[in-house]
């Protein structure tokens, strides 16, 4: 597993992929009550080839990839906004589930943060995203809070999650 971190020049090539594991994994981590048009105009407007390309231009964020032979199977991105830093995606194919893949993207994402001097890096995770959740604790993440994510016409309730650096 090759964890890389992407910028601007790489978008051309790197920026489909990334849409590609994006609409792949997305829709894994919504609650089945979503529907899937929302889930839908939810990738179109934030997930999309022409937003990875925006987010890997953008020096306030970083965008992480795991690479198995070759192939992208994995993303994270963060956002640096002082003090702390949000991991504001992270999401892996689920035929590289349990392969180290999201463990790497989490490890570099922290490491990038504890290099900006960031306090804390913190995430929000749909309640019912009990997976994700053991995910997040088991790599030192605590619930420190909610917050409500509109995604489509439904509000989701999300716990706020964050790991002191």
């Amino acid at each position: 597993m090759r964890v890389t971190a992407g910028a601007a020049v790489d978008a051309p090539v790197l920026a489909p992929e990334l849409a590609r594991v994006a609409a792949a994994t997305f829709p894994l981590a919504c609650p089945p009550s979503v529907a899937a048009a929302d889930i839908a105009a939810f990738v179109r407007a934030h997930l999309s080839e022409h937003c990875f390309r925006r987010y890997l231009a953008d020096p306030h964020r970083l965008v992480l990839t795991a690479s198995a032979g070759g192939d992208v199977v994995g993303y994270a991105m963060l956002v640096h906004a002082d003090p702390d830093v949000e991991l504001s995606k992270i999401y892996v194919l689920p035929t590289h589930h349990r392969s180290g893949a999201a463990g790497a993207l989490i490890q570099a994402g922290v490491g990038w943060a504890a290099q900006r001097g960031a306090r804390g890096v913190w995430l929000g995770v749909n309640q019912n995203n009990l997976r994700a959740q053991r995910f997040y604790r088991k790599h030192g993440f605590e619930v420190t809070g909610t917050r409500t994510f509109q995604l489509g016409t439904s509000m989701q309730d999300d716990f706020v999650m964050r790991r002191d650096l």
